[in-house]
């Protein structure tokens, strides 16, 4: 049996969406829009390819940066929003947009800081950020094996007509029109979403001939009443599936943990704290399937269901989730709602749907204790059971902001206590301990990319969110042979920045602890 990528991708555009601090479905309308739009110029079938998945993925990379954002700025998100709706070609939207959406709602000391922030450190900020989101989302296309001109064109989608921008100051036609074409349908549906068509089309015309092609801006204000009309009335998943280029690009359904995991990492990349958490979620989920005799179907969907248990996170801010200290209720509600968010995002794929309540089970407890929807035992199946066996374990032995890592042999007394509580089941628990082999010998392949077992150390810790002088004091060397020793990771892997660094090790397992 196949799927099609779309009805994947449809689904799990969401990811990209809630990132970012959009809507649901906004990569949805982008898509159709790009699509239609594209095709109404006439342009090659190759440039509306490369717009329909570019459009898809536009914001997939924005979690690469999400762990320096809070740090920086705090809330990720509004500042994503911020960014979203000011126009960058107009150093006046600084003022009259992008830092009243910023500082609405803040304290006057924080408004203060944040301001300074930005006019001090703005555009080495916006350098990064953008760097870190172009090379997360060309990696996440390379691994959905997408043509090398989508590669292309999701890479280069924030460079700007004007050229000068991030990452490779290209201008004008040298910028692939699947790039051209889906910022500015994004920035067309964002504007439609919070004003209407007019506001959409003043956005667009605004922003032509500096960051958006002129051409096609004004090709688009004169079709956007009809295009924007005819997505707005209609299901834009359906418009998606009904627009997908031909030939129709399919799935075999055991490849679909592929898939899958290309996700988990993009959702595990927000935090250095969560990097390679599904994956290691997934191993676990599968071998206590195994152990358990589940049918083969249903230990195929826990791998999956483990893969992506947590692509809700997005929808959270790294404030939140790297919160050294206690949460507030209010900051406890926003993680509480992390799995039905999961849950939403899978319900956009009719494929991946069949998994979504298995998915928004992860945090549910047999004593009815868990959330979203404090399930008692009676409502939970075999596979959750072992979903949240496997979560909780893989949890317990990672480091977290507000405590550290246990070492297994704790972890496994502590899943040991809450299985004779009643609290998690009993033979889950039996099937995950089983799986996690405490003291099994893991044989190590050879590095890829010709990277030495100290450079993998290293790449740790730079996943880790290290800069050189704090991995120069954790390895006892030079700040300077830290130094050289990332130069050369990055040469060796050919990226730039953490976040591709980081997706880099969680793809090949190369983050301490991740073997299992």
């Amino acid at each position: 049996m196949e799927v099609r990528l779309a009805d994947l991708l449809a689904g799990l555009s969401r990811l990209a969406d809630l990132g970012f601090g959009l809507q649901a479905g906004e990569a949805l309308r982008s898509c159709a829009l790009a699509t239609r739009l594209a095709r109404s110029l006439d342009l090659p079938e190759d440039d509306v390819r490369a717009a329909f998945y570019t459009a898809l993925l536009h914001h997939v990379g924005c979690t690469g940066y999400a762990h320096e954002t809070a740090r920086i700025f705090g809330d990720e998100l509004a500042l994503n929003v911020a960014a979203g709706r000011a126009n960058p070609a107009d150093p006046r939207d600084v003022f009259a947009t992008f830092l009243p959406t910023l500082l609405r709602g803040r304290p006057p000391l924080e408004r203060a800081r944040l301001a300074l922030t930005t006019f001090t450190r703005g555009n080495r900020f916006g350098e990064a950020y953008t760097t870190a989101a172009c090379e997360v989302a060309r990696d996440a296309a390379r691994r959905l094996r997408l043509p090398e001109a989508v590669q292309r064109s999701v890479y280069h989608v924030y460079e700007e007509w004007r050229g000068g921008g991030v990452p490779s100051g290209l201008a004008g036609d040298d910028l692939p029109a699947g790039s051209r074409l889906a910022r500015l349908t994004g920035i067309a549906v964002l504007f439609d979403t919070v004003g209407g068509v007019e506001l959409a089309v003043d956005a667009v015309r605004r922003r032509g001939g500096a960051m958006l092609d002129p051409w096609m801006a004004g090709q688009f204000a004169e079709r956007a009443q009809a295009l924007l009309g005819e997505i707005g009335a209609s299901d834009p998943r359906a418009l998606v599936l009904e627009a997908e280029p031909l030939p129709v690009v399919s799935v075999p359904d055991q490849e679909l943990a592929g898939v899958a995991a290309v996700f988990a990492d993009l959702a595990d990349l927000k935090s250095p704290t969560t990097h390679g958490h599904s994956s290691g979620v997934a191993a676990l989920a599968r071998g206590a399937g195994e152990r358990l005799r589940l049918p083969p179907g249903t230990v195929a969907d826990l791998e999956v269901a483990g893969l992506l248990h947590d692509v809700g996170r997005v929808a959270v801010s790294d404030v939140v989730w790297e919160k050294p200290g206690p949460l507030s209720a209010h900051e406890w509600e926003q993680v509480r709602l992390h799995a039905y968010h999961s849950e939403r995002i899978l319900a956009g794929s009719e494929r991946l749907a069949a998994l979504a309540p298995l998915v928004g089970m992860h945090h549910e407890r047999l004593d009815g204790g868990g959330y979203h929807r404090g399930c008692p035992g009676t409502d939970l199946p075999m596979p959750a059971r072992v979903l949240a066996a496997a979560d909780a374990y893989q949890a317990m032995t990672q480091r977290r902001p507000h405590r550290p890592g246990l070492a297994p042999g704790e972890a496994e007394r502590r899943l040991l206590d809450d299985a004779g509580n009643r609290i998690l089941d009993a033979d889950a628990v039996s099937a995950v301990l089983a799986a996690a082999g405490h003291d099994a010998v893991v044989a190590r392949q050879e590095p890829p990319a010709g990277l030495s077992a100290r450079e993998v150390e290293v790449l740790g810790l730079v996943a880790e969110g290290c800069n050189n002088a704090q991995i120069a004091r954790r390895l006892v060397i030079s700040r300077r042979t830290a130094e050289h020793h990332v130069q050369h990771i990055y040469t060796k892997i050919g990226v730039s920045s953490r976040a591709a660094a980081a997706l880099f090790a969680m793809e090949h397992h190369l983050l301490p602890g991740r073997d299992r």
